[in-house]
């Protein structure tokens, strides 16, 4: 069985993603495809048979750093479930932001204007408009405000509920308790 399950994993290029480094589960077992979605293998283990314990309720969600921009990760961020753009990952900025671009490609409609202060200390105004969803390596949020400016940064409104852990390679978004 376990050649069988080694030679899978080798045919559908998914790696195998340890329990130790991504659960507070240790009895499941599972796997991380490369668009971050959790898969429960428990069956293929000889684990329990409870299908949708890991795949309803993951406890940590991890996001390939594509580059640093001066150190600050640049991760992919997926709107409304099909569009994909590359953003900093800004622990410092209480809202996401997005460019012009991005917001023509969502057909995002303005419903207002905030001000924000940013780094400089000056206070700016940026339109703000709704998504239905943003997703970074299977963490989704639903129904958020986004402001529109010149940088695309990843705000607390999506991680604000998470530890965020930024390594080498990866940013890992742990659920709160």
């Amino acid at each position: 069985m376990k050649q069988l399950f080694t030679a899978f994993l080798a045919l559908t290029g998914v790696a195998m993603v340890s329990t130790a480094a991504n659960s507070q589960t240790p009895d499941l077992c599972f796997m991380q495809d490369s668009s971050g979605h959790v898969i429960n293998l428990s069956q293929l283990c000889g684990g329990g048979t409870d299908s949708n314990s890991l795949t309803a309720h993951p406890e940590v969600f991890q996001a390939q750093i594509k580059r640093r921009q001066g150190g600050t990760p640049i991760i992919d961020v997926t709107f409304n479930g099909q569009h994909t753009f590359e953003m900093i990952l800004d622990t410092g900025a209480s809202q996401t932001t997005i460019t012009p671009p991005m917001a023509a490609a969502l057909k995002l409609v303005p419903v207002g204007v905030e001000k924000a202060k940013v780094a400089s200390g000056e206070v700016l105004e940026f339109p703000v408009g709704r998504v239905n969803s943003l997703a970074v390596g299977g963490a989704v949020i639903t129904d958020s405000m986004v402001s529109v400016g010149p940088v695309p940064l990843l705000g607390q409104n999506f991680f604000g509920d998470y530890d965020v852990t930024i390594k080498q390679k990866v940013v890992e978004f742990r659920i709160r308790h």
